[in-house]
């Protein structure tokens, strides 16, 4: 009976113990998507505008309202205790989402404040040291959120790799700061390839936030393969920079000036070779070298211009060097010693280079506008017409003139001569757009002499030395189109000579014939239009035309007081009472013949 009752009751343990087990929930995994996040927040709270203070300080604050409602307090009001987020915290029945949140705000805060002392450090150098400090601070906190997410054993494996990636990014950071190469790209390296895996295993909406990551760490991982010795890096560096991806590309260039190997100490220009001494112009100098190689490999017309664009304000903060440099020498004070100088040479360098680099913008334009035209597409929401075409070709024209202007070289006619040539075919080019112009203006006989001189400035370059095979090959397709745009205004001009007799043919016919001129204009002729009787009649011209009318007289009667009048008293008959006394005297007078006034 004891063996039972013993049995009975283990029976019952171990039925109760299955039923709690039963009862147990599985544990929750933690889910923290770290980049949406960071993200999305950054957008909200300042870093729209770059306003680092402002995201630093609602990272504070998020912290603070996340410890209280969590309660996970740093002390009380008079005493200050460190309490960190940990494995335990993450491990208990009670764990959410919201504990992952404290190091990641913790990291994005120290990060904020590194890039706001970034700002600040441009006018206060001393700042570069609170800078590395808080970066390091940045990277500790992200280290501590992976460490939590790998050793708690609660967070899904998406939540893992983005932590990864995220400490991987801020120590890649770091380390740039530092100018270790090679281990901030090996850093940026791995964060760059679970980014990709991700982006290969999640949907495509929700990609968005990693391509944009991706696209943030071109630039540092171009720029370590720079300085670790890859020279092909320039290249790809001054096109992310056209593009708008690399704002700081000078002061790194800077940076890095020495390990380049081929520094512009002087610059060898028509036969001359002149000392290159302020720092903005070999910077700029160093950067046009590459300058073709990053054209080259941009894929659309408006990303050549925009690198050509960056180029040029770089040209013109070099120019401005330049100037501020004759300014301060006390050694050219006069136009013909800043020419002779090689100062002035290097300014007029610098300005050909401008108005060179400006021709190839334009040119881009051109080739833009006139692709555009082509297909039919809109630029801007307008349509291309050719008066926009010859504007850009006008403004081309005017960058050559100032290329004869340039100061030293007025009297070079080796040089006068290769802008003469080149200016021939750019009027050839106006010139036919100004005949298209003149086309859809019904002149005819304008568009068709324009055609001519467009013909005679293409034949006059085509026989010329073009160094500029592209631009032979266009004056080649040009002088293709300059034949048919010939007759097909030749064409135009006939149907409008014959549109005057078609009235005739048409009252012959016994069609109806729709006349322009409008009803009120032609009373005086019957004809059969049915154009009167349809929604938009040609009745009266509206607004009507500008008649000239004559001017009031009463406006423009200066002399009336200066002309004398002849005397009309003996037509009006006022002068019969003044003959005539009063009275008998009167009559006396009159009969007598005596008295009368001599006339």
């Amino acid at each position: 009976m004891v063996g039972q009752e013993s049995e009975i009751e283990n029976g019952k343990v171990t039925a109760v113990e299955n039923s709690d087990k039963k009862n147990e929930k599985a544990p929750i995994l933690l889910n923290l998507e770290i980049f949406r996040i960071t993200r999305d927040s950054q957008q909200q709270h300042g870093l729209r505008h770059a306003d680092y203070q402002r995201y630093r300080g609602y990272c504070s604050r998020r912290i603070r309202r996340l410890r209280k409602v969590l309660k996970i307090p740093q002390g009380d009001r008079r005493h200050y205790r460190r309490r960190d987020v940990t494995t335990t915290h993450l491990t208990a029945n009670n764990a959410e989402n919201r504990l992952l949140y404290i190091p990641l705000l913790q990291a994005e805060r120290a990060w904020a404040h590194a890039m706001q002392l970034r700002q600040e450090a441009n006018t206060e150098p001393r700042k570069k040291f609170h800078l590395v400090s808080r970066l390091k601070k940045a990277c500790a906190h992200g280290q501590m959120l992976l460490q939590l997410c790998e050793e708690s054993g609660r967070c899904e494996a998406r939540t893992v790799l983005e932590a990864g990636a995220y400490a991987s990014w801020l120590r890649g950071v770091l380390l740039l700061e530092l100018q270790q190469w090679r281990e901030a790209a090996d850093s940026l390296q791995r964060a760059r390839i679970v980014l990709e895996q991700l982006c290969t295993a999640l949907p495509a909406d929700e990609r968005i936030v990693y391509d944009q990551k991706l696209e943030e760490l071109k630039p540092s991982l171009r720029y370590c393969a720079y300085n670790i010795g890859d020279e092909s890096a320039a290249g790809d560096l001054m096109a992310m920079r056209g593009q708008g991806l690399m704002h700081n590309l000078d002061a790194l260039m800077a940076q890095a000036k020495e390990s380049r190997s081929g520094i512009m100490h002087e610059v060898e220009w028509r036969g001359r070779r002149v000392t290159v001494k302020p720092e903005k112009v070999r910077l700029f100098l160093i950067a046009l070298q590459d300058l073709d190689k990053s054209v080259s490999k941009a894929e659309t017309a408006q990303a050549k211009i925009d690198i050509l664009e960056n180029i040029l304000m770089d040209c013109k903060d070099a120019i401005s060097a330049i100037k501020d440099e004759i300014k301060t020498d006390p050694k050219l004070k006069s136009a013909p010693e800043i020419q002779a100088s090689s100062v002035g040479y290097l300014l007029s360098y610098l300005m050909y280079v401008r108005l060179v680099r400006t021709i190839e913008r334009n040119n881009l334009l051109v080739e833009q506008a006139e692709e555009a035209r082509k297909n039919n597409i809109q630029i801007d929401g307008k349509k291309v017409r050719p008066q926009d075409l010859t504007r850009l070709y006008e403004i081309i024209l005017q960058n050559y003139n100032e290329l004869q202007q340039l100061p030293g070289f007025e009297n070079d006619a080796v040089y006068q001569k290769e802008i003469d040539t080149q200016m021939k075919a750019y009027r050839a080019f106006r010139c036919y757009y100004i005949a298209q112009v003149l086309t859809g203006l019904r002149r005819f006989r304008e568009a068709l002499a324009m055609l001519e001189r467009c013909n005679t400035y293409t034949v006059e370059s085509l026989k010329s030395k073009l160094d500029n095979q592209q631009l032979k090959d266009k004056l080649q397709v040009l002088k293709k189109d300059i034949e048919s745009c010939k007759f097909e205004v030749h064409a135009d001009s006939v149907l409008e000579d014959d549109e005057e007799d078609e009235e005739s043919k048409y009252a012959s016919s016994g069609k109806s014939y729709k006349d322009k001129k409008p009803l009120v204009e032609r009373l005086d002729d019957y004809r059969e239009d049915s154009q009167v009787l349809t929604k938009n009649p040609n009745i009266y011209r509206m607004p009507p035309p500008m008649e000239a009318i004559p001017c009031k007289p009463l406006f423009f009667d200066l002399a009336c007081n200066f002309v004398e009048f002849p005397n009309l008293d003996d037509k009006t008959g006022a002068t019969d009472g003044k003959k005539q006394g009063a009275g008998l005297t009167g009559l006396v007078k009159g009969f007598l013949g005596w008295g009368k006034s001599d006339k």
